[in-house]
């Protein structure tokens, strides 16, 4: 990322002359040293990425440090930020020269530059963030007296908490569905709130010595930011009703039980509140280390900002032009251009979004279309889509995420394109007869597979029936991501075992200081701002959080022996077993690239393997496994959100937790009115579309992996048993990586290679392709290399909220195409629409085709 930038900057400087090399002020000859000192400042500015204004904070700062505390912190800089793709080379470069030359403190005069410019980025890093991104929209001032956890607040907060639960649980089993998101909450709860301020009296009462009133003055940024962390939590709905759908449709398992509120209520708050504990016990890990920056809650903070800054500078931008707009102005057009524009690519003329022109030449050209296409093939088109909401397909897109990450993840997927196109084109497991990219599973003949040809009255494993049936097929790129996903778990323990345990270490010193009746002020403390601005605040005391999870099990023990779910209760244990073996490396890796490993495929693999046979019982370890670790993250990601606006930690605790129960009673009661109200749900009868896709991929997936089990697809002489080479392939990955990072320091853009995004980006075929991340670099690379390194101003004042106007405007606008012309079924029929299903783009062509009555692969009794 930055380092990048500091290439740009560091073309045509002369690398052999050092301006840190000892004599090199001649004391003989006149100097100029205010000169000298705003050449240093312009180094400065232009190595650390800082604005003018950071700088002059920082060295008010600098002139009172010594020389033994700028090493001291140096030193410790060095530990933290060693292997910190984030941290600017040049910066590192400078402070191994500093901490590596013993003469600096021995004669400090002739040394003063390399001084005066270590004691500025000292003073940056104590005084502020080091990353350029973090300062850009992350405040390193604070108000306690400012209004937080108000009457007014809790009340939005609340009504919104209970409006997207219901609203994303009633839709989520469209086709396609519909979700309203954390920045349209964020955006309607402005107005809602400076209403309430102008209309509220001021009127309340006084508890514990605090006044509570219906009105404490102007609406604050950190009300509102606690009202979008509360419904940023209530927006997901409870993963445990996939398996309630599973098990109560009569064409599924067809368990009425599954239709009791009581047995429902339990399963989804076990899963909703598990994830709490670990979030909690894992803050000195993932929330108060500077290094963790969280990508995507600076977004979040830019748009809080755009709407409470009153402060407006003018900034110098692309053409030498001066940009006076305020953040909220520009927010409010980005967004309305981005609300008027969303119309063409996703209703009236959809080949903008699927921009397949290349597969267009020839539409039925099976090379052609299965190499470039969009929706058939594997995207390799250098302009593929105009479409941002394309962008944003893993949660990420290229203004909100360093350009390491978006290089890297399009490096992965490149280079993990050829592999689908060998497996494909040389029939390798019969790949021929399948499209080559599709997350679909396949029987014999190319069908979708019928997985109620493989299982008894009773949705168990029936083997006459199986072998009599068909093998389960998987498609060329559908067994990529398998590989690679196999690859990524092993890696990420391996990456940050190699480059982080320093920081996981100091992380566990901090936890159990924490735990200590006599506390260790000084151990192993963060002493950046943020955590000092914090520090006036008192901490959630890590029993808390203990009850909560404690609460979890209890009621996922209850729900799962309470009922005849053929699972043994131990699976929740098994989830919390799995996350805290992942749940670390995982934050530390989404909080550093804004990519985040998901447990969902270990989680199968493990529970398929432990309870062959029993797809219930395979769902249950599938979503504890999976969903413990992923919410601790997202709820980790929430704390540092609260943590950068400084938010009291008991006031977001609260709100989280009550924000998650509400959601979670509100969403399990919206479940019952669909299972009994809507005729014919998740049917091709079903009204307004309600045809449960995902509940239909749930449990296919639920019966390939827990029916028909990994141990015959993946294990010893199974289906699919080469692909197991991932697990050494993902061990040995990082290690290369990092054994060639050390043996060539100086080798920049070594440091910028991350070989869990590389992995991340290899494993996100099928159904998506190359269109998906292709505009990302190169949209990326103007944002974060081009005019962040010429317009720092410019890049800081806008960058983070165009990102979130776009993606505001898109959720507007789709939710209201949705309702008013999807939900009637009004479409518009011309080339700009048809265009893009015409020929293998839209029916897939094959490299291999069956006659009728042939089938591929053994036959049946042939296989076991």
């Amino acid at each position: 990322m930055a380092q990048n930038v500091t290439e740009i900057h560091d073309m045509g400087v002369d690398k052999k002359s050092s301006p840190y090399d000892e004599g090199r002020i001649d004391e003989k000859a006149p100097h100029d040293f205010a000169a000298e000192e705003a050449t240093v400042d312009r180094t400065v500015e232009a190595d650390f990425s800082v604005t003018e204004q950071d700088l002059l904070e920082a060295k008010a700062l600098a002139d009172s440090m010594s020389l033994e505390e700028v090493r001291a912190l140096m030193e410790q800089v060095l530990k933290i930020h060693g292997n910190d793709p984030n941290f600017p080379h040049t910066i590192m470069t400078k402070i191994e020269e500093f901490l590596g030359n013993a003469n600096i403190l021995t004669n400090p005069e002739k040394y003063e530059e390399i001084i005066y410019e270590m004691k500025i980025e000292a003073a940056l890093i104590t005084n502020n963030s080091p990353y350029a991104e973090v300062r850009a929209v992350v405040d390193n001032h604070d108000d306690p007296t400012m209004p937080c956890s108000t009457i007014r607040a809790w009340v939005i907060g609340l009504i919104f908490s209970g409006a997207l639960g219901a609203i994303n649980q009633l839709f989520s089993i469209r086709m396609p569905a519909i979700t309203v998101g954390l920045n349209v909450a964020q955006l309607l709860a402005y107005p809602v709130g400076k209403i309430c301020e102008k209309a509220l009296p001021d009127v309340g009462f006084t508890l514990f010595g605090s006044r509570h009133s219906l009105n404490p003055g102007p609406f604050s940024r950190k009300e509102h930011m606690l009202i979008t962390i509360m419904a940023n939590v209530a927006g997901s709905t409870p993963y445990t009703n996939n398996i309630i759908w599973s098990q109560y449709l009569p064409e599924y398992f067809n368990q009425s039980y599954a239709g009791q509120f009581s047995y429902q209520i339990l399963v989804a708050l076990s899963t909703n509140l598990i994830g709490y504990g670990m979030a909690g016990l894992t803050r000195r890990f993932l929330v108060y280390p500077s290094y963790c920056v969280w990508p995507a809650s600076l977004v979040t903070i830019a748009l809080n900002n755009a709407f409470h800054t009153e402060s407006n500078v003018p900034v110098l931008g692309p053409l030498k032009k001066v940009f006076s707009m305020s953040r909220y102005t520009f927010f409010l057009w980005a967004t309305l251009a981005m609300f008027v524009y969303f119309w063409l690519p996703n209703y009236l003329f959809l080949a903008l979004s699927a921009f397949s022109w290349l597969s267009w030449i020839s539409p039925n050209n099976m090379v052609l279309s299965n190499i470039t296409g969009f929706s058939n093939g594997l995207g390799l088109n250098p302009w593929p889509t105009f479409d941002w909401n394309v962008l944003l397909f893993d949660g990420t897109d290229p203004l909100m995420v360093p350009f390491f990450s978006t290089l890297n993840k399009f490096l992965g997927m490149f280079c993990s394109f050829f592999v689908v196109i060998g497996i494909w084109w040389s029939n390798t497991y019969n790949t021929g007869y399948l499209p080559i990219n599709s997350n679909k599973v396949y029987d014999n003949m190319g069908q979708r597979y019928n997985i109620s040809r493989a299982i008894n009255e009773k949705g168990l494993f029936d083997a006459e029936r199986y072998e009599a049936y068909s093998p389960a097929y998987l498609a060329a790129g559908n067994l990529v991501v398998y590989l690679f996903f196999f690859a990524i778990y092993p890696a990420t323990l391996t990456y940050i075992l190699l480059n982080h345990r320093y920081e996981v270490s100091m992380g566990f010193k901090n936890l159990w200081n924490s735990l200590r009746r006599n506390k260790n002020t000084e151990a192993g403390q963060y002493k950046d701002v943020h955590n000092r601005l914090m520090a006036v605040y008192s901490e959630v005391p890590e029993w808390w959080y203990l009850i909560i999870l404690l609460g979890a099990i209890g009621c996922g023990i209850g729900g799962i022996a309470g009922w005849e779910t053929y699972t043994t209760p131990a699976v929740v244990f098994y989830g919390l077993i799995l996350c805290f073996i992942f749940v670390i490396p995982v934050g530390i890796v989404k909080a550093m690239t804004g990519m985040e490993v998901t447990l969902n495929v270990l989680a199968e693999f493990i529970g398929g393997s432990w309870v062959q046979g029993n797809a219930l019982a395979m769902n249950y370890f599938k979503s504890f496994g999976y969903v413990t670790c992923a919410h601790a993250v997202w709820f980790a990601n929430d704390l540092k959100l609260a943590h950068y606006v400084k938010i009291p930690p008991k006031h977001t605790f609260a709100a989280q937790v009550v924000a998650t129960l509400v959601s979670t009673f509100i969403c399990t009661g919206i479940l019952n009115f669909q299972m009994n109200d809507i005729p014919r749900v998740c049917t091709n009868e079903a009204p307004n579309k309600m045809t449960c896709p995902g509940i239909n991929t749930f449990f296919t997936a639920s019966v390939l992996w827990g029916t028909i089990g990994p141990k015959k697809i993946f294990g010893h002489n199974g289906q699919y048993t080469a692909l197991m080479l991932g697990w050494p392939l993902g061990l040995l990955l990082p290690v290369i990586t990092w054994y060639i990072q050390k043996q060539f320091p100086q080798k920049k853009w070594l440091r910028q290679i991350h070989p869990i995004v590389l992995l991340y980006g290899a494993m996100y075929w099928a159904p998506y392709n190359l269109s998906y991340v292709i505009p990302s670099v190169w949209i990326g690379w103007l944002s974060w290399i081009w005019c962040r390194s010429r317009f720092l101003g410019f890049w800081s004042k806008y960058n983070f909220v165009l990102s979130a106007a776009f993606t505001t405007g898109i959720s507007v606008a789709a939710v209201i195409i949705f309702f008013s012309l999807d939900w009637s079924g009004v479409e518009v029929s011309w080339w700009g629409n048809d265009v893009v299903s015409e020929g293998c783009e839209g029916k897939p062509c094959l490299l291999k085709t069956l006659k009728e009555g042939e089938i591929f692969g053994p036959g049946p009794g042939q296989f076991h």
